[in-house]
């Protein structure tokens, strides 16, 4: 979501009047790239760029192909294939044997409904979302990129002339899994082509519970990655630079203001029993995804002594010792532990080495 806020942010401050723009957009990715479907990049007709495609082996090329895009205002599709080793093929330099398609679509300002302006409200409805888009298929070059957002209502769905009942498993599947589909089916002419169903992530939450200065090191990674940051504590203790950096500020007493959903993480690193006790106790029937504590391992088993918090042990979504064990001592690599654990958690992985796991790094789509 933050590369999103960012292309908009570019996309606002452009003077349409005297540049072009064009959205390239990673499609679909077979064995190993560095970025995945959704990894998106904002070109101009003058050469400036924001965003990224890979780990940079492939923007030089997309850009060209971008700025192409815009001077046939078509839309066009390319697949970098390195599953060869082919010193000869653009984007060797990828690092691993993969093969990434990217599309490319020039924006008209007069669309309202074009790439950038459905980007916008994705970004506006902060929920995650399944955006269905053209991607290739026996179909004019024109109508690649042709996209709609699943409705909340699936019954009503509709896109292209494709069974609604496909649609609409395509649409459970992906927020079931959290993560994109690539399906190969026919239109209501009897066409091949593929469709893209992408999951697209809200904005991260982190509702940190603490005000003493190691809360500074963790703000300053979370803001970096974009996340929501909400901040509990004494606000007279808090540094001005993590005061303006989160979304918004309560006092210990206010917590129940606090919103909380299913995106949202929560980190109790207050350095008092008392007051971990008792956000505790408001946190547990929120039943989050992830609740870390603070502390070493006899400091949670004391506290399942309190009345109201018996059996915390069982608790699936409580994280204490929080982090992942990586041997971090200072503020900074404790804040670097527990992003960490934060993000396997909600990404459903482990959090041991990538060395050591069995076939790709990512699922196939």
């Amino acid at each position: 979501m933050k590369e999103i806020r960012q292309i908009l942010k570019s996309y606002d401050n452009s003077d349409l009047s005297r540049e072009k723009l064009a959205l390239a957009t990673v499609v679909n990715v077979e064995e190993s790239a560095y970025r995945r479907i959704g990894a998106r990049m904002l070109v101009s007709s003058n050469g400036n760029w924001i965003g990224g495609i890979s780990g940079g082996c492939l923007e030089g090329d997309a850009l060209k192909r971008s700025q192409l895009a815009i001077y046939k205002n078509s839309p066009s599709k390319v697949a970098y294939d390195t599953m060869d080793d082919d010193a000869n093929q653009i984007g060797v330099g990828l690092g691993c044997n993969g093969r990434v398609e990217v599309l490319f679509c020039p924006i008209d300002e007069k669309d309202a409904d074009n790439p950038i302006e459905v980007l916008r409200k994705i970004e506006v409805q902060n929920k995650a979302v399944v955006s269905i888009s053209l991607i290739d298929g026996n179909v004019a070059e024109n109508e690649l990129g042709n996209r709609i957002l699943a409705p909340e209502n699936l019954d009503d769905i509709s896109f292209l002339g494709v069974d609604p009942e496909i649609l609409r498993d395509k649409v459970m599947q992906a927020f079931e899994k959290r993560r994109s589909i690539v399906l190969n089916t026919v239109d209501g002419k009897e066409r091949s082509i593929k469709l893209l169903f992408e999951f697209i992530r809200p904005e991260m939450r982190l509702v940190i519970v603490g005000d003493n200065y190691d809360v500074n090191a963790l703000v300053a990674i979370v803001a970096e990655l974009g996340w929501n940051i909400y901040l509990v504590g004494r606000k007279r203790k808090m540094h001005k630079d993590t005061f303006l950096k989160a979304k918004a500020v309560f006092e210990y007493e206010d917590y129940d203001k606090v919103p909380v959903d299913e995106y949202t993480s929560i980190l109790l690193m207050t350095h008092d029993f008392n007051w971990d006790k008792t956000i505790l106790k408001k946190v547990i029937p929120q039943k989050p995804i992830y609740v870390g504590m603070l502390g070493p391992k006899k400091r949670r088993i004391k506290m399942e002594n309190e009345e109201g918090l018996e059996g915390l042990s069982e608790l699936d979504f409580l994280y204490s010792p929080v982090g992942l064990d990586i041997g971090a001592e200072s503020p900074e690599e404790i804040a670097v532990s527990i992003v960490s654990e934060i993000l396997a958690v909600f990404r459903n992985r482990d959090g041991k080495k990538l060395k050591h796991r069995p076939g790709t790094i990512h699922e196939r789509v």
